[in-house]
């Protein structure tokens, strides 16, 4: 199905669900990861394509940043050779984290489709939308201390005298 062009958008979502829904599963089952898949799909001329589908890899990589969507981000930005991914769509078998959702604004992705809520999530062990919470002002899972250090701000100094630099 990596190879399909869709001309109807709902297919090619259904189609990249399933198949993320799979690849969690095959995850769980092999303790690889969370049970979480996620997708990208590209815009293109002809219609959509299924870029890549990813899982949850927290477990085997040990890195809580290991996240379904992070991954199918940094793949398909390998794959495609770029990090502004404008053109494409990612799917998600549960509504992304903050961190992931942050990924994607940051690669550009201008729509996110999702299944599962937080409040699923939140009853299968997650703290997704506690870390929401948190984002929102409502501060339960983590202290926050701003601190004075005048050297953290030489790199930004030279990042802004860069002429050479790529805004990204």
């Amino acid at each position: 199905m990596l190879d399909k062009v869709y001309n109807d958008l709902d297919e090619c979502v259904k189609d990249a669900v399933n198949l993320a829904s799979e690849y969690a599963k095959d995850g769980v089952e092999r303790g690889i990861g969370g049970p979480f898949g996620a997708a990208i799909i590209q815009r293109t001329n002809d219609g959509y394509k299924i870029i890549v589908i990813a899982r949850n890899t927290v477990l085997m990589e040990k890195d809580p940043t290991a996240h379904a969507e992070v991954n199918a981000i940094r793949k398909a930005s390998r794959i495609l050779g770029k990090y502004d991914l404008q053109d494409c769509i990612l799917i998600s078998t549960a509504k992304s984290c903050p961190m992931c959702i942050s990924a994607a604004c940051w690669a550009r992705i201008p729509s996110v489709k999702y299944v599962l809520d937080y409040d699923f999530t939140s009853a299968h062990g997650f703290i997704d939308k506690e870390i929401s919470a948190y984002i929102k002002g409502k501060n339960s899972i983590i202290k926050e201390v701003k601190i004075k250090n005048e050297y953290a701000k030489v790199p930004f100094s030279v990042w802004q005298e860069k002429d050479d630099k790529i805004e990204y």
